[in-house]
C-alpha cells in the first residue's frame, strides 16, 4: 500500500497552519521531509511531529524556513501565534472549557491531575508519555501544565474537586524524592479553602469509571459539560443524558471514596512508604 500522508487541517490552529504550510511549501519545492531536514540541519522526526501540528519547533527553524522557501517572514509571523498555543489541539478545547470554569471535579484513574501536580513529577510524567521529544518540547509542556494552575490561587479561584485512585498514589512517576514532594504537595493543596482531596481506595472496588479518567466542568449561565480521557483519546460530552450520567458515576465515586481527612492520613502514610523505598537489586 502507498505511503499516505496524515491529514493536516489549517484552519483548526495557528500551530495546524504552520505545519500544514511547511507541506505545502515543500511539496510545491518537490522536497522530501527527509532533503528539507537535510536542508535545514533539523530532525526528521521532529519535522514529521511539527508538520502535523503534534509539536512546535524551537525558535530558530522559522527564520531557517522562510530562508529556504523565501517565504518573506511568513513562516515566522505564523509562529508568533502558535507559540501562544501550548496545547495539541486535540486537548484545547477542553483547556479553554477549563479557564471558563467556576467548579471543577475530577477523578483520575492512577495518575495525578495535572492541576496538582508539581514540577519534578510533570516533567517525569510527561517525559514517559514522550519519550523520544526534545528537552525544549518537554520544557514547553510543562510550562503549560504548571501555568494551568494558577487558577487555583486567584482571588476568586474554581471550586475543585478532586478524587484521586489510590494507585496514583504508588504509582512512580520519577525518583521517591519526586513523588514525596508530589504528596506533600497534595496535603498542602487539600488545606485550599475551595480544595477538595479525596483518594478512592483499592477496597472500593470496581467502577463504572475504571481505566478512564473524568472530568466534570460547571461554566456560568451553562449546562454542566463533562470530559472523559484514556490512554489513547479524550472526548468532550455534551449530550445531557450521557453528562447525567456522568455526574451520577461521578457522585458515586465520591460516596466511595474516603473522607478528605482519612485521605490525607492515607497520603501521609505511604509517603512514609517513599521514603523508605530502596531500589531493585538487580
Amino acid at each position: 500500500m502507498p505511503f499516505q500522508p496524515r491529514e493536516l487541517f489549517p484552519d483548526r490552529s495557528a500551530r495546524d497552519l504552520f505545519g500544514a504550510e511547511i507541506r505545502r511549501h515543500r511539496e510545491k519545492a518537490d522536497m522530501s521531509l527527509r532533503r528539507l531536514s537535510e536542508v535545514l540541519n533539523y530532525s526528521k522526526s521532529h519535522l514529521a511531529r511539527i508538520e502535523a501540528a503534534e509539536s512546535l519547533p524551537y525558535d530558530d527553524l522559522p527564520a531557517k524556513l522562510d530562508a529556504c522557501f523565501g517565504a518573506d517572514g511568513m513562516f515566522a509571523r505564523i509562529y508568533a501565534l502558535a507559540k501562544n498555543e501550548p496545547f495539541k489541539s486535540k486537548y484545547r478545547q477542553v483547556m479553554e472549557v477549563e479557564k471558563r470554569a467556576v467548579a471543577i471535579e475530577e477523578y483520575t484513574c492512577a495518575t495525578i491531575p495535572g492541576l496538582l501536580q508539581t514540577p519534578e513529577h510533570a516533567r517525569a510524567s510527561l517525559r514517559i508519555g514522550n519519550r523520544f521529544a526534545p528537552e525544549a518540547e518537554i520544557d514547553a509542556m510543562v510550562k503549560a501544565r504548571i501555568d494551568r494552575q494558577a487558577r487555583l490561587s486567584q482571588v476568586q479561584p474554581p471550586e475543585c474537586w478532586f478524587i484521586l485512585d489510590e494507585a496514583a498514589l504508588y504509582r512512580a512517576a520519577g525518583e521517591p524524592e519526586v513523588m514525596r514532594h508530589q504528596l506533600m504537595s497534595l496535603i498542602e493543596r487539600g488545606t485550599q479553602s475551595r480544595v477538595t482531596i479525596q483518594v478512592l481506595p483499592f477496597s472500593a472496588g470496581q467502577h463504572a469509571e475504571a481505566g478512564n479518567s473524568l472530568m466534570l466542568f460547571t461554566l456560568p449561565n451553562e449546562p454542566l459539560l463533562a470530559y472523559e480521557e484514556g490512554s489513547r483519546f479524550g472526548t468532550i460530552i455534551e449530550d445531557r443524558e450521557q453528562v447525567a450520567a456522568r455526574r451520577k458515576n461521578y457522585d458515586l465515586l465520591r460516596a466511595m471514596a474516603l473522607s478528605p481527612r482519612d485521605s490525607e492520613a492515607m497520603i501521609r502514610a505511604v509517603m512514609k512508604d517513599w521514603t523508605s523505598w530502596e531500589a531493585p537489586q538487580i
